[in-house]
Protein backbone atom coordinates (compact mmCIF):
# COMPACT_ATOMS: atom_id res chain seq x y z
CA UNK A 1 0.00 0.00 0.00
CA UNK A 2 1.43 3.51 -0.43
CA UNK A 3 0.37 6.56 1.20
CA UNK A 4 0.71 10.19 0.85
CA UNK A 5 0.69 13.40 3.09
CA UNK A 6 -0.52 16.42 1.94
CA UNK A 7 -2.32 19.94 3.20
CA UNK A 8 -4.98 21.39 1.39
CA UNK A 9 -6.61 24.58 2.31
CA UNK A 10 -9.73 25.29 -0.61
CA UNK A 11 -12.24 28.26 1.01
CA UNK A 12 -15.51 27.05 1.01
CA UNK A 13 -16.67 29.48 -2.24
CA UNK A 14 -14.06 27.49 -4.19
CA UNK A 15 -14.85 24.28 -3.37
CA UNK A 16 -18.64 24.94 -4.09
CA UNK A 17 -17.69 25.91 -7.99
CA UNK A 18 -14.95 23.12 -8.12
CA UNK A 19 -18.00 20.98 -6.66
CA UNK A 20 -20.49 21.78 -9.05
CA UNK A 21 -18.50 20.95 -12.26
CA UNK A 22 -18.86 17.36 -13.37
CA UNK A 23 -15.34 15.09 -13.41
CA UNK A 24 -13.52 18.25 -11.46
CA UNK A 25 -10.25 17.22 -9.64
CA UNK A 26 -8.06 19.01 -7.23
CA UNK A 27 -4.48 18.66 -7.79
CA UNK A 28 -1.93 18.56 -4.80
CA UNK A 29 1.84 17.49 -4.21
CA UNK A 30 2.47 15.66 -2.07
CA UNK A 31 5.02 15.87 1.21
CA UNK A 32 7.27 13.18 -0.94
CA UNK A 33 7.22 15.49 -3.85
CA UNK A 34 4.49 13.73 -6.01
CA UNK A 35 1.67 15.16 -7.85
CA UNK A 36 -1.66 14.15 -7.03
CA UNK A 37 -4.94 14.36 -8.82
CA UNK A 38 -7.89 13.29 -6.84
CA UNK A 39 -11.96 13.75 -7.78
CA UNK A 40 -12.93 16.88 -5.97
CA UNK A 41 -16.14 14.49 -5.11
CA UNK A 42 -13.55 12.71 -2.55
CA UNK A 43 -13.36 16.11 -0.19
CA UNK A 44 -17.24 16.11 0.04
CA UNK A 45 -17.07 14.24 3.51
CA UNK A 46 -14.40 16.82 4.84
CA UNK A 47 -16.48 19.86 3.16
CA UNK A 48 -17.69 22.44 5.81
CA UNK A 49 -18.09 25.91 6.25
CA UNK A 50 -14.39 26.57 6.42
CA UNK A 51 -14.28 24.95 2.68
CA UNK A 52 -11.76 21.56 3.01
CA UNK A 53 -8.73 22.44 4.73
CA UNK A 54 -6.85 19.96 6.46
CA UNK A 55 -3.64 17.42 6.11
CA UNK A 56 -4.49 14.33 4.57
CA UNK A 57 -3.42 10.59 4.13
CA UNK A 58 -3.90 9.29 0.58
CA UNK A 59 -3.83 5.46 1.12
CA UNK A 60 -3.63 3.68 -2.44
CA UNK A 61 -3.15 0.09 -3.33
CA UNK A 62 -0.22 -1.51 -5.16
CA UNK A 63 -1.94 -0.92 -8.03
CA UNK A 64 -2.53 2.88 -7.63
CA UNK A 65 -6.18 2.54 -6.93
CA UNK A 66 -7.75 5.23 -4.62
CA UNK A 67 -8.04 3.15 -0.91
CA UNK A 68 -8.87 6.03 1.27
CA UNK A 69 -8.43 9.67 2.32
CA UNK A 70 -8.07 10.59 5.74
CA UNK A 71 -8.20 13.92 7.34
CA UNK A 72 -5.78 13.73 10.08
CA UNK A 73 -6.69 16.68 11.04
CA UNK A 74 -7.93 20.12 10.01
Amino acid sequence: MKRYHFRISISYQEFEKLYRVPNTVVKVRSEQGAMLQLPAMRFVPFFTQLGVRGYFELQLNDDNKFQKLICLYN
